[in-house]
Parts: structure tokens; C-alpha cells; sequence
């Protein structure tokens, strides 16, 4: 059973040659090593008191020491006074007390990012004040930070998650004041300026971290919904990126930078391919940037003959991957020793003109060993598993002769198609009797489908329409794809991108912008991790300093009341440390009564 227990501890220093004193608000906890105690926060000369009453407070420090003073007070009595100097306050020790604690270190940063990216600036200006008790900008920062810091939806931020945080402190807005409906209207305000935000935060890159925009990333991936999500016209079913495929979802077209900042999205309806999104994502882009000489990056799945031929009309180029079907046109360059380049242990790269000696693209063909390794045991795995099912559909045959052939077949052909790659292995014929019956199956195996695979495993080539020649270059650029790939991975693991609750289009519209801007205080603070030299686990970050609380420390003064100081816990060296890194100085001097933490000005 833990314990745990608070205390004001008088401290003296001397500075420059003069005595300097001040309090501290100090917390024992049991440790591995035993009882320790540790300062939640500095005090200073607590303020509410003259500086005729500073002996009173001398007294209380030698209680809570354990020594007597000279004129030591009794807890909870008034002591000796010394009637000539009734000059000294009496404190009820007994009555200290810790209340409304908050957690602080995640929500100052959420707002200092916010506020870094200029988005208070921007809202404040695009929404302006109106009659609304609370500025909608508020309200979007709310919703944000929520994301950002707990993946909390609007339900849960009004009823539970705004009276646990100090956003109440640091935004200036009453808890009172914060409630589900106006929670759901500020959604609505938000989703009319999407396009305005998107090119903010473009501009706010280029500035901040001399990010360009030379090379686009693009990737799509689905959200699904809990419930039937009848009123919203783009919930279908389709290709579930998320295992689900008994849950309507919609698409999520994603554009990022080469350092997985998030540019620009695009919702569509669940049931889209992802090929045809291409010639829509890209005409959003060059109507908002113009048509400048940017390099499209794409995944496989992305592109068809069609989008390439639109592509290249717009004069866009691009470097994509291509179905591993493709390799088969390359095999005698891949089996080849000569002119492999190796760009990383492991990765080897070499460029290949048009096959048909067209000159407008390049290929370019790519082996890694490590990817090797893990298409052939996934192959094996598949290979295995497919032929121990079509042995078990041999024996049963072989046992109760006699079945249905078409029935078989048809059992066949759904276990070669549960898996793709194993099923090019093997030739499968349906045994049958004299009256056409199913006896058995002839399994053969496939010795040539074998040798190619073992050559093709690892391997996968690109294509660009890039007049460049360093294949090693071309292969950096395509890996940095895995960028997009990173960003829906913290979307939805992070961030609470799934499940969607919300049901109508305009509010699920609103659940994906907040969730962008949420990504893109998520990616600009790797960023400026990065900067600083701390790596880029933004979670592992938010985690240690979300053990920073604020609190207010009660003192019941005998003919005064109570004093109440609004205080910020002093954190662990190790988080004070990564605060100092970051360049982030949290509020250090208690202030008096209500709204006392200051609001952040990064």
C-alpha cells in the first residue's frame, strides 16, 4: 500500500551575500530505497501575508522540522503570543491541504505547439469574436488538445477530461462554459475553413523548419465506424486497411511531406479504390499550389496506366512502385550480377532503361536482403499451410469417394485464393471416377514457379518519369514514403482516428480535420525534438511530461480566511531536463485565487 503525504518546508539560501527565504510544497513517497521526499513546488515568500507576519511563518517552519522555536505553535491552537508583538499570523496545520489537481505538462505543450504553428492567430482572424461567450478559436484549441493529449472526443472532453486538465487555467474559458453542444458547433465552425488551415500549416513549415515541397507523399487509408452510420453518404463497405470488413468506413487520401508533415487530405467514400483517387488529389493541389515541377511519390496499389498517362499530361512527375507481376518483364537484368549498387547494407539498386526503348520513363530495380528473408518464409508459411489443406481434401476424397467434382473445385479454388503467391505453386487436378465423381486430388508442385519466386523474393522495381540517373537517389525518394505510412499509424493509434462515432458526413468531416491538425502538432513536435537532439517518440515524450500536475495549495490563516495559491509542480530532473532541452520554461511563482495560472505566450 503506497502513501503518500505534503508539507510546507521553510528554506534559506544566501545570494550575493544576503539571506534569501522562501517555502517549498514538498511530497513524501515510498521508494524502493524507502521514504523520500521530492518539491512539488516553490512557494517563494507566500504572497497574502506582511512582512509583519514573517515570524508567524518561522514558527510553522520549525513545527513541520520537528524543532521547537522559541515560541513554538500547538497544531490547531494559537500558541503564546507575546502581547506587546502580536504580529505573526497562525497557520492551522492540521487544515494545509492539496486541492483541484490538474494534469498541466502535455496540455501547456499542446498549447504552445498551437500557438508556435500561429493557429490561435489564424482562427482568431478567420472566425472571428461574434456574440459567442467563447471564441470558436478556443473551442477548436480545446478540441485539438483533447486529441493531442488523450485522444478524447467531444463527449468526453466536456464531461470528464476539461475539469482533469488545466486547459481551464491556461485558455481563460470556465469549466461552465465548456459542454457537449457547444463542443459539436464548434466542429461545424471549424470543417468551413479546412482549406485555410491546410495552407497555414504549409506556410508555417516552410518558415519554421525551411521545410520544401518538392516532393509530395501521397498514401491512402480507411477509418471504420461503430454504428450503421446511415446518414452519411460516403459510409459504404470496402477494403479495410483495418481488419473490419463488417463495419462501414470511409477513405482517407493523405498528403505529406518527405519529413511526414501533414499538407493536405481528402475524404471519400468507403467503398473508393484507391487508383482512382489520384487525378482528384492531385487537381485539389495544383489548383490550391499551382502546377510547379514537384515529384508525385506513390505506392504500387496507386497507380494504373491511366493515372500515369494523366500525370504525365499535367506534366507532373513522378516516382512510383510497380505490381511485382512487373518483375517478370526484368528478369534477365535481376538475375544479372553486373552494375548493382549497393545504397545501405543490404539494399542493392541498379537503374534499367524502357524495355520498349521508349525514352519518356526509366525503371528502376531494387533487391534487399532483409525484405528477402520475409517475403520467403511468408511464402513458405503460405505454401505450407495451402498444401496441408489440399492434402486434407485428398484424404477425405480418398476415404468417402464419390462426391460432388463441382463441389470440390469449387472448395479448391477458395483455398488457392485465400492464398495469393502459394497458389502459383502447385497445379491442382480433381480426380474422378467413371461416373464423373470426385476420387481424389493431384497435387504437383511446381519446381520452375519455385525457382522464380526464390529469385524474386525481395526484389521490386519503380518507375519515374525523372530525368535523373542515380538510382540510388530514386530509391531514397520513394523510401521516404513510409512517412505517409507513419502518419496513419500515429492518426490512429495516437490520435483516436478510429473508430469514427460521429455519424453525419459534416461531423465526421470535422473528426478528420481535427484529427489533421492534432497529426500536425504530433509531427511538428518530432520535429522540434529532432532539433533539439531528443530523437523524434513523441508519445514517450508526452508521457513523462504529462507527470507534471498544477494544484492548489490551501492555507487556513486564523482571522484571515484561507490563502489559496495556484501552483505548478516542480518536475523530476529527468522532465525538467527534456523541458529545458525543448526550450519549454513552465510557470514557477504560485499565484494568488482564481484563473492564477498564466496563459502561455511561446
Amino acid at each position: 500500500m503506497g502513501w503518500w503525504a505534503m508539507f510546507l518546508r521553510r528554506n534559506r539560501r544566501t545570494i550575493g551575500g544576503e539571506l534569501y527565504e522562501y517555502w517549498t510544497l514538498v511530497e513524501s513517497h515510498r521508494t524502493e530505497r524507502g521514504p523520500r521526499q521530492r518539491v512539488v513546488a516553490t512557494l517563494g515568500k507566500v504572497p497574502g501575508l506582511d512582512e509583519g507576519e514573517r515570524r508567524g511563518w518561522e514558527e510553522i517552519g520549525w513545527l513541520l522540522e520537528g524543532r521547537r522555536g522559541p515560541k513554538q505553535m500547538e497544531l490547531g491552537a494559537a500558541g503564546e503570543v507575546e502581547a506587546k508583538r502580536p504580529d505573526w499570523a497562525q497557520v492551522d496545520l492540521s487544515g494545509v491541504r492539496v486541492e483541484r489537481v490538474r494534469d498541466f505538462g502535455a496540455v501547456y505543450l499542446a498549447l504552445s505547439l498551437w500557438r508556435r504553428l500561429g493557429l490561435h492567430e489564424l482562427l482568431a482572424e478567420l472566425i472571428g469574436v461574434g456574440r459567442e461567450d467563447v471564441g470558436w478559436d478556443q473551442v477548436a484549441c480545446a478540441l485539438t488538445a483533447a486529441r493531442f493529449c488523450a485522444q478524447r472526443s467531444e463527449l468526453e472532453v466536456a464531461e470528464r477530461w476539461y475539469k482533469e486538465s488545466a486547459l481551464e487555467d491556461l485558455l481563460g474559458v470556465a469549466l461552465e462554459r465548456v459542454n457537449a453542444s457547444r463542443l459539436y458547433r464548434g466542429l461545424d465552425v471549424l470543417r468551413r475553413h479546412k482549406e485555410a488551415l491546410c495552407a497555414h500549416l504549409m506556410e508555417r513549415y516552410r518558415s519554421w523548419f525551411g521545410v520544401g515541397f518538392e516532393f509530395l507523399l501521397y498514401d491512402v487509408t480507411s477509418t471504420f465506424f461503430e454504428g450503421r452510420a446511415a446518414a452519411n453518404a460516403k459510409a459504404a463497405r470496402g477494403y479495410s486497411r483495418d481488419n473490419r470488413p463488417d463495419c462501414r468506413q470511409v477513405c482517407i487520401g493523405l498528403v505529406v511531406s518527405p519529413e511526414g508533415l501533414p499538407l493536405a487530405y481528402e475524404v471519400f467514400a468507403g467503398n473508393r479504390a484507391d487508383v482512382t483517387t489520384v487525378e482528384e488529389i492531385v487537381g485539389a493541389m495544383e489548383a490550391r499550389y499551382g502546377q510547379a515541377g514537384r515529384i508525385w511519390v506513390m505506392d504500387r496499389g496507386m497507380v494504373s496506366e491511366e493515372h500515369i498517362a494523366f500525370l504525365r499530361a499535367r506534366n507532373a512527375r513522378y516516382i512510383v512502385g510497380t505490381p511485382k507481376a512487373q518483375l517478370r518483364r526484368f528478369e534477365r537484368q535481376l538475375l544479372e550480377k553486373e552494375d548493382w549498387a549497393e545504397v545501405v547494407p543490404g539494399v542493392e539498386v541498379k537503374m534499367i532503361a524502357h524495355p520498349d526503348g521508349a525514352g519518356a520513363e526509366q525503371f528502376v530495380l531494387c533487391r534487399s536482403a532483409a525484405r528477402k528473408d520475409k517475403e520467403a518464409a511468408m511464402l513458405r508459411g503460405q505454401f505450407e499451410r495451402l498444401l496441408g489443406k489440399l492434402q486434407e481434401i485428398d484424404r477425405g476424397l480418398r476415404m468417402r469417394p464419390g462426391r460432388d467434382a463441382g463441389a470440390i473445385e469449387r472448395r479448391v479454388g477458395r483455398w488457392l485464393g485465400r492464398f495469393t503467391g502459394a497458389e502459383t505453386m502447385v497445379d491442382v487436378v480433381v480426380l474422378r471416377d467413371g461416373r464423373g465423381a470426385a476420387i481424389g486430388l493431384d497435387i504437383t508442385r511446381r519446381p520452375g514457379r519455385l525457382d522464380w519466386a526464390s529469385h524474386a523474393h525481395g526484389a521490386y522495381l519503380l518507375r519515374t518519369n525523372c530525368t535523373e540517373t542515380d538510382p540510388a537517389a530514386f530509391w531514397k525518394w520513394y523510401m521516404q514514403l513510409g512517412q505517409a505510412e507513419s502518419a496513419f499509424r500515429t492518426g490512429k493509434s495516437d490520435l483516436g482516428l478510429r473508430p469514427v462515432f460521429h455519424q453525419k458526413t459534416h461531423r465526421v468531416e470535422a473528426h478528420i480535420l481535427v484529427c489533421f491538425l492534432a497529426l500536425a502538432l504530433w509531427r511538428t513536435l518530432e520535429m522540434w525534438m529532432r532539433g533539439k537532439g531528443l530523437g523524434t517518440c513523441a508519445r514517450q515524450l508526452l508521457k513523462e511530461v504529462n507527470t507534471v500536475r498544477s494544484m492548489d495549495v490551501v492555507l487556513p490563516v486564523k482571522d484571515r480566511g484561507e490563502v489559496r495559491l495556484r501552483v505548478v509542480a516542480k518536475p523530476e530532473r529527468p522532465v525538467a531536463e527534456l523541458l529545458h532541452r525543448l526550450g519549454v520554461i513552465l510557470p514557477n511563482a504560485p499565484k494568488l485565487v482564481e484563473n492564477v495560472v498564466e496563459k502561455i505566450t511561446p
